[in-house]
């Protein structure tokens, strides 16, 4: 990171760009000291969204991997309607969502963030479950065991490693989704608004100051992620030998 923003201020200095053109890493404490409460406000705005609507992709995702993983019928009916639902550019759907529910912003941007983050989390777990071996089901159901035991332990414990890989994408899109809803609504609050607000205002310093905002917001919820995969599913690291 160090060595990001040392070459990003050199790249500045050597090409004397003025910092309407591209604002180097010394433009930024001023904008954050000038705007800090709304930086505050507005970037407490944008993850509360951004976590509720990670929340609903994960309940979802979860969800519909579970059919698709025990059901070769649903995952054959639902992988076409999911696949095609996320080949659609959001940038698309956010102006549709935008009017359907006008004034409705909180609601809007949950939504946006929900839809743009559920996909890889429903295939993981869809994945996960539907490549479990079947000597083991064999064998414990006959022990006896009934389904939900072969979920709770087996089925479970296997598919935690690839549902928290797909979390750590589902989070990186969750915020892009957020993030365009605030920049496109015209109620839109939190840092994607403000960096509208930038924009409108030719104000590059805080435009970037934002980029940077989202950036350490993202790099914090993608750990937070980290550490519960290490909680959970630390038994499937293997580190390199």
């Amino acid at each position: 990171m160090i060595v990001f923003v040392a070459l990003w201020e050199f790249l500045v200095w050597v090409n004397n760009w003025p910092d309407y053109v591209m604002a180097s890493p010394s433009d930024l404490p001023a904008a954050y000291a000038e705007y800090w409460g709304l930086f505050v406000k507005y970037g407490w705005q944008t993850l509360w969204r951004t976590v509720v609507g990670l929340v609903l992709a994960v309940i979802v995702g979860l969800f519909l991997g579970m059919i698709m993983g025990f059901s070769r019928l649903m995952r054959d009916a639902l992988y076409p309607l999911l696949v095609g639902f996320n080949a659609i550019p959001k940038a698309t759907v956010v102006p549709i969502v935008a009017l359907l529910f006008v004034g409705a912003h909180d609601f809007n941007t949950i939504l946006i963030a929900f839809m743009i983050s559920f996909f890889p989390i429903a295939v993981s777990v869809s994945i996960g479950l539907s490549t479990l071996e079947p000597e083991y089901r064999d064998i414990l159901r006959a022990l006896g065991a009934s389904q939900g035991t072969i979920f709770w332990k087996i089925a479970l414990p296997k598919t935690l490693p690839e549902f928290f890989g797909a979390l750590k994408v589902a989070v990186t899109l969750a915020f892009i989704g957020t993030n365009l809803m605030e920049i496109v609504s015209p109620h839109g609050r939190g840092l994607g608004a403000l960096f509208d607000s930038g924009k409108t205002n030719s104000d590059y310093p805080l435009m970037f100051a934002v980029l940077i905002a989202l950036a350490i917001l993202g790099i914090v919820l993608y750990y937070v992620v980290v550490a519960l995969e290490k909680i959970f599913a630390g038994w499937a690291d293997r580190q390199p030998g």
